[in-house]
């Protein structure tokens, strides 16, 4: 049995690529194993798999100054020796790593054990976590055409990211009636990631009047952003988050409002879903959710409107245009060479462990 382990965390979008990579993996038949951080969000997030889980000790990659500079370096080296350690037991035929600190000792141990790695990047730029990585990886995956210019040649390739095949066999009917809306009338879906989006909530609900002439809103606002004042406002249903029913909420959407984290714009991608971005400026972030709403803008997938110019006349005026030519987009999505994320990079998981194979053959 060929044996692979996952590793990468610190958020959500460093975990759930390798779970949507769980089922194919396993129809395969690898043996599946992961490395996070003794109780970062990837322990909670692997538990319902039934896979055997090891914690290592990490330390962040600050770029800035902090205390913890001093004493999280101790921290990756413990780890290192840690990762070592537990890749002697397992003895797995290759890693793949979705980024995030915690993958730094566990790739860097794999290099040092000649076990081969295969890494992803999700955003336009490389974090510093994967740069770290790069070096001794066999393989660098990613999500945009213009990160190919930013890696080895010999090493990038143009994957996309490995979403939940559970996501695309939504229930439209099941949703409609989760909300309460009509059949007739089309629908936008508003998202802002798990903790929600102040600024996006507001301008939203600002242009609700407006909006509920024409559509339904679905808005998915954040932990504590429902607004109780707007509970009973006809068309417009609020969630704080929605985990199983999400699937039958995208089944619904005609349209969704959503940041531009890259997980979540490579969902709407693989949905085919027409979509207006607001990225999250550069004031809350590197930068990178506005390079790939940029990317996806060029590409012919998205509308995009800076944060700081959106007004709600403009986002009324952005989805009215969106709607009358969402098939534009959707033809658009529908040619991208990134929608079959996950037989792609299992293909390439598959190539790197038949060449390890080979290589051990002849020796």
């Amino acid at each position: 049995m060929k044996r692979i382990v996952l590793t990468g965390g610190g958020t959500a979008g460093h975990v759930t690529p390798n779970i949507a990579l769980i089922p194919r993996l396993k129809e395969l038949g690898y043996d599946i194993h992961y490395i996070g951080s003794y109780d970062g969000i990837e322990k909670r997030l692997i538990e319902d798999f039934d896979i055997p889980y090891y914690g290592i000790s990490t330390g962040k990659l600050r770029r800035y100054f902090d205390p913890k500079n001093f004493s999280d370096p101790f921290r990756v080296m413990k780890g290192f020796a840690e990762a070592r350690k537990i890749l002697k037991n397992i003895k797995p035929d290759i890693v793949f790593s979705k980024g995030g600190f915690v993958s730094v000792p566990v790739v860097r141990a794999a290099a040092s054990r000649k076990i081969p790695s295969i890494i992803h990047e999700s955003d336009m730029t490389p974090g510093l976590a994967n740069k770290l990585c790069i070096p001794v990886a066999e393989v660098v995956c990613c999500n945009f055409p213009e990160t190919l210019k930013e890696l080895p040649e010999d090493k990038a390739m143009l994957t996309g990211s490995p979403i939940r095949e559970e996501l695309r066999k939504g229930n439209k009917i099941a949703a409609l009636d989760l909300c309460g809306f009509t059949a007739n009338k089309p629908v936008i879906m508003v998202i802002g990631g798990s903790l929600g989006a102040a600024n996006v909530n507001k301008v939203v609900r600002d242009a609700l009047p407006e909006l509920l002439k024409d559509f339904q809103v679905v808005h998915i606002c954040g932990k504590e952003k429902v607004d109780n004042l707007l509970l009973n406002t006809k068309g417009y249903k609020q969630f704080e988050y929605l985990k199983g029913e999400l699937k039958d909420v995208f089944a619904m959407a005609d349209l969704v409002i959503s940041r531009a984290g890259a997980n979540a714009i490579c969902e709407l991608l693989a949905l085919k879903k027409p979509n207006l971005l607001i990225p999250l400026g550069r004031g809350g972030s590197r930068g990178d959710q506005i390079l790939n709403a940029k990317s996806f803008e060029s590409q012919g997938f998205s509308i995009v409107l800076e944060e700081d110019d959106i007004t709600e006349t403009l986002l009324v005026e952005k989805v009215h245009e969106l709607f009358f030519t969402r098939q534009t987009y959707i033809d658009s999505m529908s040619r991208s060479n990134q929608l079959n994320s996950i037989q792609t990079i299992t293909g390439l998981i598959e190539n790197v462990c038949n060449q390890k194979v080979e290589l051990q053959t002849e020796s």
